[in-house]
């Protein structure tokens, strides 16, 4: 007789699971995207989730958790929480997201050239500060070598 082991989920499919899960408690969107509790409740009040209650307890949708996801990646790649919520307020037209998808397709072509300008202000800078670095070394060494 063949004994029959219990099935343990890996990793992958405890995280299947979790994404199939109709409810969320406040930890298990804190953990799962490592986020503080605070960060969360700041999203709350800033309208971005909406979660029901259950006493004190903070239940999220499905929704919530595609929300939070969205937020973040935003808030990544340098969008403003207004701006953010804009686009994701958009999805709850009817018109089948095409609006929202017009208008972060707009935004996120926006987003690139300001990032690519920061990308460039960024390279210039660092080079003015390696070639500070060089000049000030060279001093030194000289300061030391005349010292010396």
């Amino acid at each position: 007789m063949k004994e029959r082991f219990k099935h343990f989920p890996s990793d992958a499919e405890a995280s299947d699971i979790e994404r199939a899960r109709k409810l969320f408690t406040i930890g298990d969107l804190a953990r799962e995207f490592d986020i503080t509790l605070r960060t969360l409740r700041f999203y709350e009040d800033k309208g971005l989730l909406t979660p029901k209650r259950d006493g004190n307890t903070r239940l999220y949708s499905r929704r919530d958790r595609a929300r939070l996801k969205l937020v973040l990646m935003g808030k990544r790649v340098g969008f403003s929480l207004d701006e953010i919520r804009e686009m994701i307020d958009l999805y709850d037209l009817k018109d089948g997201q095409e609006t929202q998808l017009r208008v972060s397709l707009e935004k996120f072509r926006e987003q690139i050239v300001a990032l690519e300008r920061q990308k460039r202000d960024i390279e210039e800078a660092i080079g003015d500060l390696t070639r500070t670095c060089d000049v000030v070394e060279g001093i030194l060494k000289q300061r030391t070598a005349e010292a010396g």
